[in-house]
């Protein structure tokens, strides 16, 4: 009876054990779910949390400061160990940080830097890194010549992270007067349609003398490629983009669009889910360094990117399985 009545306890604290461990609920407080790589991230984060034992509530606010900060309030109400913010406006969300100290609940920033706040922890794909990565593919393959710049949403820390990776290599060239910048325009919100007034714009002020064009992202790079085609020049002007966003791969295969950067979204969502799930249990987390938000150094685990164009193609995106072949060589011919 002693041994059975053991064995009871042991199965009783067992199970008391996955009570606690499945009632962690992890607040994810989305941006936007309109680019596609945000669905990734999202399937993949909430998958992994899952794996942890972990609930995931996610809200998301469509590119809205007032919605986002309403919806993160609300996943507070709702009991939440750990909040996760993709932040719209990386400054405007530091009081979404205050909300949650206010609750006792850390905040975990995810992908894009909230700013001027005591921010609890910060994971993303080292943004520095993707910005000399786009500039030195265009400085290698045209190191003179007419650049277009087109930068992401002025209100997003990630666009001015990835331009300061952008001016470490460009600078020298300007300085030299080998580059020329004809324009240079922050793109509200990375809209496509933004990038695509932009590309407009420039290629009636240059009279089509084009030589490259940095577009931030794949969505930007779709809008100026869009500018492009429209002159006859798709093709002829090399682009960059960022996120691997399968109409972004497909344009590479084509020709129309020259490289993205490919972030390993599934470690970058596996690494937050993690991390979520640490903050919210009060484990210790070692970053891999600071990040300066205005107010802090804030600890930061910060992930590798790569430089993605037809050439390795195949050994990368779609090795990984982040997009399928048979849909990246749809209609262009095979490797």
């Amino acid at each position: 009876m002693k041994k059975l009545a053991s064995l009871f306890l042991a199965l009783g604290l067992l199970a008391g054990c996955k009570k606690a461990e499945t009632g962690i609920k992890i607040g994810l407080s989305m941006d936007t779910l309109q680019t596609e790589r945000w669905q990734h991230d999202r399937d993949a984060f909430v998958g992994r949390c899952k794996e942890l034992g972990a609930e995931v509530l996610v809200q998301v606010a469509n590119s809205n400061d007032a919605l986002q900060l309403s919806q993160a309030e609300n996943l507070l109400t709702q009991g939440v160990s750990c909040l996760v913010v993709i932040p719209h406006n990386g400054s405007g969300a530091a009081t979404i940080v205050e909300s949650a100290h206010k609750a006792g609940v850390p905040v975990l920033a995810y992908d894009r830097l909230i700013t001027g706040c005591d921010l609890d922890l910060y994971v993303s794909i080292d943004g520095v890194k993707v910005g000399e990565l786009q500039a030195e593919y265009l400085a290698k393959r045209k190191p003179k010549g007419n650049y277009v710049l087109i930068q992401g949403a002025p209100t997003d820390n990630n666009a001015q992270l990835l331009r300061q990776g952008q001016m470490k290599v460009f600078k020298p060239l300007i300085d030299k007067g080998d580059i020329k910048i004809v324009t240079e325009q922050w793109a509200k919100d990375w809209l496509p349609a933004e990038a695509l007034k932009i590309m407009e714009n420039a290629l009636t002020r240059s009279g089509n003398k084009v030589d490259a064009v940095l577009a931030a992202n794949d969505g930007t790079a779709g809008g100026a490629v869009q500018a492009l085609a429209e002159q006859k020049l798709a093709g002829k002007v090399l682009v960059t983009g960022q996120d691997a966003d399968l109409a972004a791969c497909q344009r590479i295969v084509e020709g129309t669009q020259s490289m993205t950067i490919y972030k390993s979204l599934t470690l970058e969502a596996y690494k937050g889910a993690e991390l979520a799930v640490m903050l919210a249990k009060k484990q210790p987390i070692t970053p891999t360094g600071t990040v300066n938000n205005g107010k802090k150094e804030v600890p930061s685990v910060l992930l590798a990117p790569q430089a993605v164009d037809k050439d390795n193609m195949m050994d990368t995106v779609i090795k990984d399985g982040f997009q399928k072949k048979e849909e990246v060589y749809k209609g262009a011919s095979k490797p």
